[in-house]
């Protein structure tokens, strides 16, 4: 699922411990977190060792590539890690690599949301592996006055604003960035061509395929770390971006006051939703304080204070009431029942398919 800046904000990296001296490692007790970037508030985690005298060492990823190539080899040494729902996480559980959470030890999970969590039991049956953090969705980060300077008939609300050439084409001089992660756009294209977003179809692919290498040309980059700083400061006008990412750019370039304005728009083709789950790999050195740092975070107004750090919706429905207001009315976070035709989700797809995907997508990102 970015997702987030390639840098943690300057308090959580003052969070980040160098590793002591063996002896005095015999003696400590420690979580190993590998979370995304930019995506906790970092006062939590100094809460957390305040409250159980567990010491965090926090390393961050901006891709699901990074997180997988770094388990792939085993003996991480993470206690815990925050995979995206599809494809990771689900590949992680089938695959053995993740171990069962202890419900004993995290009484906090009957804090989750029940409907957010049936619809996580599509790759976690009975929710055995995982416990629900953040979600949100896949869409559009836009400078509107930028784009509309250079094409006033735009379509806003539309996916046709980075997937047509007609209107890429002229909006590429401001900057149109898109996410690096074949797993979050392809599905999303699939939607935009009125197919299934599960399609492993090969005419399908090459439909996809067809419709990515048309506006190639007009992609300046491809970033999924760096997509919040690229809006903020002007440097993209467009971005295929995770909804958080690109209220979280909003929120910077209100604060940077240097006359960029950002919004999130979920496309009325339809909006990818995604959940990251807090799990714990089957050989974490220490899962009795991964149960320790879950329940932790699953209390409301630990999850509450996440959630305004870093604007993306939370799985426990008792921390709204603790949720800034401006964050809780702000329907790009809090999505209402309005917008909710708009939002599809994804499903585990085989080897095959997924391989031949990821084929598409090198040929994408290479222009040919």
């Amino acid at each position: 699922m970015l997702r987030r800046l390639a840098l943690l904000a300057a308090p959580l990296a003052a969070l980040l411990v160098t590793l002591p001296a063996p002896e005095a490692r015999a003696q400590e007790r420690v979580v190993n977190v590998f979370n995304w970037n930019d995506y906790i508030d970092p006062y939590m985690v100094q809460r957390f060792t305040r409250e159980t005298g567990i010491r965090v060492r926090y390393d961050i990823y901006d891709s699901l590539e990074t997180l997988e190539g770094r388990l792939s080899a085993g003996r991480s040494g993470y206690d815990i890690i925050v995979p995206t729902s599809e494809p990771t996480f689900s590949r992680l559980a089938r695959a053995g690599g993740l171990l069962p959470l202890d419900r004993s030890k995290i009484p906090n999970l009957a804090n989750l949301d029940p409907a957010l969590q049936a619809q996580v039991a599509s790759s976690d049956p009975e929710n055995r592996f995982g416990a629900l953090y953040l979600w949100g969705s896949i869409g559009l980060g836009v400078n509107t006055a930028r784009i509309q300077a250079l094409a006033p008939d735009a379509p806003m609300d539309s996916l046709r604003l980075i997937f047509d050439p007609a209107h890429a084409r002229r909006i590429a001089r401001c900057g149109i960035s898109m996410m690096d992660s074949a797993s979050d756009v392809i599905p999303t294209v699939l939607r935009y061509l009125g197919r299934d977003p599960n399609s492993t179809d090969a005419g399908d692919l090459r439909e996809v395929e067809r419709t990515l290498l048309a506006v190639r040309p007009f992609i300046r980059n491809f970033s999924t770390g760096g997509t919040i700083e690229a809006l903020a400061s002007g440097q993209a006008c467009l971005a295929f971006a995770y909804s958080g990412d690109a209220i979280q750019a909003s929120v910077r370039a209100r604060e940077a006051n240097q006359g960029v304005a950002v919004s999130y728009v979920a496309p009325v083709e339809g909006a990818q939703l995604w959940f990251d789950l807090l799990a714990i790999p089957a050989d974490a050195p220490n899962p009795d304080n991964a149960h320790a740092f879950i329940n932790f975070l699953l209390q409301p107004d630990v999850m509450a204070s996440i959630t305004n750090h870093v604007r993306y919706p939370n799985g426990v429905p008792a921390s709204r009431a603790s949720v800034a207001p401006d964050v809780a009315a702000d329907p790009a976070v809090f999505p209402p029942e309005s917008m909710r035709p708009r939002f599809f989700t994804i499903g585990p797809v085989a080897q095959a398919a997924e391989r031949a995907r990821n084929r598409v997508w090198a040929r994408f990102k290479a222009g040919r």
